[in-house]
């Protein structure tokens, strides 16, 4: 229970993170307008991108690491003709070269081809750590370093506008990507591929575990709820953002897990059919936590346990 008297808020709150906030600002005044200290962001902005930034608060905290991991979608504009030594337009000015010669055509063609498996390198502007230091720390002291590249995955690529004809054509388009995707440095390769500079002009997160523009609230939004005690409303159960499969027990199993013992699968419904994370729910629809199903299909043993007795925000699948 809160000090107010009121149960503790649990659940995911989709927040429209404004340009000019880093994401642990949004987590910092969240902590402040909510009075509530268990609070996580699932995906780093930059300060000049806006879009879905989701909070997980109360409970919730413990599926941050789940929902971090699914797909995020962007819409972003490149500029060719440019470089700077941030990848986008906030950085130094590198090279600059006319790019009239870019066809519509041939933008599409290239930016379209960037699906699948790919590799990066991630930008000397990102958190990655090499030797202890991130990269964007060594970036400020002046020092580049040698990056490895990095495997992602681009789930869908879908141009939206190009303006050609210039000497620094442009180009918007949505894309579907993995975590650890920078899309600034996709930016950059598209450019490359072209055989010209090219930076990430502008950046907007359309999607983030699953949640879309119309189910965030600004921060402004957030304090208004707040004040008004409507808060709860804006929460989503997180299970119902975890893409796992589901399955239900019964007494006196439900028991069991909740006490932090394995338990039969064949006790489940439906039994298992794979290894690996599953949500678990009593029968009547209270979510009991992630379960982890053994390489033998015999037994599940408790990954995270969610006691119903604590519950607020989560619910039913």
């Amino acid at each position: 229970m809160s000090n107010s008297g009121q149960p503790a808020l649990d659940g995911v709150l989709a927040v429209w993170k404004p340009a000019g906030f880093t994401s642990h600002d949004v987590v910092a005044k969240a902590r402040r307008i909510l009075r509530e200290r268990r609070i996580g962001h699932t995906g780093t902005l930059d300060p000049a991108v806006t879009g879905v930034l989701p909070l997980c608060i109360g409970r919730a905290t413990r599926f941050v690491e789940y929902l971090q991991e699914l797909p995020k979608t962007y819409e972003a504009t490149l500029r060719f003709g440019m470089a700077t030594d941030t990848e986008d337009l906030s950085g130094n000015v590198l090279e600059e070269l006319d790019a009239s010669f870019l066809t519509e055509d041939t933008i599409v063609d290239a930016a379209s081809s960037f699906m699948g498996e790919i590799d990066q390198v991630p930008p000397m502007v990102s958190a990655v750590k090499m030797n202890g230091k991130r990269l964007y720390e060594l970036a400020r002291e002046g020092i580049v370093v040698e990056r490895p590249s990095r495997r992602v995955t681009i789930y869908g690529l879908n141009v939206l506008q190009v303006s050609a004809g210039g000497p620094q054509p442009t180009v918007s388009f949505s894309v579907s990507c993995s975590k650890g995707t920078y899309i600034r440095t996709l930016c950059v390769d598209i450019g490359r591929k072209l055989g010209v500079p090219a930076v990430m002009a502008k950046l907007v997160r359309t999607e983030s575990a699953g949640l879309r523009q119309p189910q965030c609230v600004t921060l402004e939004q957030l304090a208004q709820l707040q004040e008004e005690g409507t808060i709860r409303e804006k929460l989503i159960p997180a299970d119902t953002l975890v893409e796992l499969p589901r399955t239900e027990v019964s007494e006196p199993e439900s028991t069991y897990a909740l006490q932090g013992k394995s338990i039969d699968a064949a006790r489940l419904q439906p039994p298992p059919d794979r290894e690996g994370l599953w949500k678990l729910y009593r029968r009547d629809g209270a979510f009991l936590g992630l379960f982890s199903v053994e390489e033998n299909l015999h037994k599940v043993r408790p990954v995270k346990v969610f006691h119903p007795s604590d519950e607020q925000g989560s619910g039913n699948a």
